[in-house]
């Protein structure tokens, strides 16, 4: 299990890969799609965050497969099919500045899943992303500036699925 402390705009949380998980909704802050087309990766070219994966915040009412499609449809404009990879453990235990005030809960999950890209849409650039960009899975840490060992286990067991059939599984609101 990869786990790492890393620095979010001064908050200091704790970062865990968790591999077939699917958390309570409520505790579910965001989900994000590693997606591929044949044998490459799809990343885009995010206005805050750099080259990243795809995803974004549940809304109310959304489920997290929902929210995947939509948010990879609106930054990368790609559609596909996708399976439920695990979950990023987002834990503020040990950060001074949250307090109960905070939008997120105190140990949130950030969901990813494996998109098989089926259908590349025009490219807007309407949303979050400027760019989408297919590159080899390998080369992701030189685009991904915050490339750490959490993202580099999400990656491989993306790797591990690419030969499963996707299912996706619905959860309930």
């Amino acid at each position: 299990m990869a786990s790492i402390s890393v620095d979010w705009y001064g908050h200091i949380v704790q970062l865990t890969w968790m591999r077939q998980l699917m958390p309570e909704r409520e505790l579910i802050t965001s989900a994000h799609a590693v997606c591929f087309h044949e044998e490459q990766l799809l990343i885009v070219n995010l206005n805050d965050r750099g080259w990243d994966f795809p995803g974004g915040h549940i809304e109310k009412g959304e489920t997290a497969e929902a929210c995947v499609e939509r948010e990879v449809r609106e930054e990368a404009y790609v559609t596909g099919t996708c399976q439920l990879l695990g979950a990023v453990e987002v834990n503020h235990e040990r950060n001074p500045l949250w307090n109960n005030s905070s939008p997120y809960p105190k140990v949130g999950y950030q969901l990813f899943y494996r998109m098989e890209i089926t259908e590349f849409l025009p490219f807007a650039g309407e949303h979050e992303s400027t760019e989408r960009l297919l590159i080899r899975p390998q080369e992701v840490a030189d685009y991904h500036k915050g490339w750490h060992e959490v993202y580099e286990a999400v990656m491989e067991e993306a790797k591990r699925h690419a030969d499963r059939t996707c299912a996706t599984e619905t959860y309930g609101n």
